[in-house]
């Protein structure tokens, strides 16, 4: 429990004026090294001011009092007994107070819960949002009718490794499945190329390790627009990636 945690009821009581003794003691030692709970003391004793306000009437004159005491000391006993019984309504504004006191400190507490919140349910949302974003894009690249579709094969190796490459040049989007992959020792990791049809050198597009069933992929690099590619490659790598090929090629296919 933090310290905030442990004086945030003594807080409350504190601001109505009800905490006393060793509490009160410890809680005024505790505000004068904390800032925070200071901060929350003071906004607790604003919505106090602000119950205490929305309660006041205007002030008695200065001799009701005395006129009200004299006039009361003249009634009989029988009937001042029944009129006090009859003034205890007289009480509940006071009780009101109290009630909305606590209400209004439970709600600020709660609020202030609740903000917190709907900030992580916000941050929750704009990762989820970026997600579907991304699911989007992939499915408008396997859709899109003038997506270059290029097989990548191995020979001499059973089971066959294979990498399949969706890529649609006009907008930069490329999408690499790649299965029956073999494992590879740590720090190593296969990296896809694009070889340009300008003849420029490879362009590295993303590194990827394979599943325990050989699987893996890249998504959705970034590539620039409008890239013509003549053939896509797979070779093996630092885990970090290349700018540039290491020799052997693995799997080659043209575009």
């Amino acid at each position: 429990m933090s310290a905030h945690e442990q004086f945030a009821d003594n807080l409350a009581l504190y601001a109505l004026g009800s905490l006393e003794g060793s509490e009160r003691e410890v809680l005024q030692a505790h505000l004068a090294q904390c800032a925070a709970c200071r901060r929350e003391l003071q906004q607790l004793c604003s919505d106090m001011g602000l119950l205490g306000l929305a309660t006041m009437g205007p002030a008695p004159p200065p001799g009701a009092r005395a006129r009200l005491l004299s006039a009361l000391a003249k009634e009989p006993r029988g009937r001042m007994v029944g009129k006090r019984a009859s003034r205890w309504w007289l009480l509940v504004p006071t009780a009101a107070v109290i009630v909305l006191a606590m209400i209004s400190i439970v709600l600020w507490r709660q609020n202030n819960a609740l903000r917190q919140d709907l900030a992580q349910q916000l941050k929750q949302s704009g990762q989820n949002q970026a997600e579907v974003e991304r699911a989007r894009e992939v499915l408008a690249l396997l859709s899109a009718p003038d997506a270059i579709r290029v097989t990548l094969v191995a020979t001499n190796a059973k089971p066959q490794p294979q990498g399949k490459a969706i890529y649609r040049p006009q907008m930069g989007s490329l999408v690499f499945l790649a299965s029956n992959f073999a494992a590879l020792p740590p720090q190593k990791a296969y990296e896809l190329w694009l070889l340009p049809a300008s003849g420029a050198a490879p362009i590295p597009v993303g590194v990827f390790k394979p599943d325990a069933r050989g699987s893996g992929s890249v998504l959705m690099p970034s590539l620039p627009k409008d890239l013509q590619a003549k053939a896509f490659a797979i070779t093996i790598e630092p885990e970090t990636g290349s700018t540039s090929p290491t020799m052997p090629i693995i799997l080659v296919g043209e575009a």
